[in-house]
């Protein structure tokens, strides 16, 4: 017999009924309705707060706690200069955006910072355009005869001013 939609069914033991208690003696479930006789868990009303391990120690109380973390903490997406490179001359691009970026895959999260990083070497004359620039990466983009424009800072004529 072909298998389709008509006769398609679940397999054996996947579908099953809600678990029914306190519904009398018969059902098996009756009486203490699947809670015990005694105990703090057998009440109504009874939920112990997030982590209670009975009284033992809690876990996240016993691992040691070190270190501190700097809430201000910007994190930077980096970008190596031989990856502007292959791409840049791969696509014959002479600008590379942040929106470039995007559309070609280089960039993680869809909002970040971005941080050009001076691996590797540059050849091609090419506008990058990032929140940050190391100092050889600029310096290498500049000597390949392009720009490093850093996004998020005043113009340089309006720095003088």
């Amino acid at each position: 017999m072909a298998l389709n939609l008509s006769n398609l069914g679940a397999p054996k033991g996947a579908n099953s009924n809600k678990k029914r208690v306190g519904r009398g003696m018969g059902s098996g479930m009756g009486k203490t309705s699947t809670r015990g006789h005694d105990g703090q868990r057998s009440r109504s009303g009874s939920r112990s707060m997030r982590g209670f391990e009975g009284g033992q120690m809690p876990l996240h109380r016993r691992l040691p706690k070190r270190g501190f973390t700097n809430i201000f903490r910007q994190e930077y997406q980096v970008l190596s200069l031989d990856t502007i490179e292959l791409f840049a001359t791969a696509r014959k691009l002479t600008e590379m955006t942040i929106d470039t970026m995007k559309s070609l895959g280089l960039l993680k999260t869809k909002n970040g910072l971005v941080k050009v990083l001076a691996n590797g070497e540059i050849n091609t004359a090419v506008t990058v355009y990032a929140h940050k620039f190391s100092k050889t990466a600029q310096a290498k983009i500049e000597q390949a005869g392009g720009k490093a424009i850093v996004l998020g800072a005043a113009p340089e004529a309006e720095v003088a001013a």
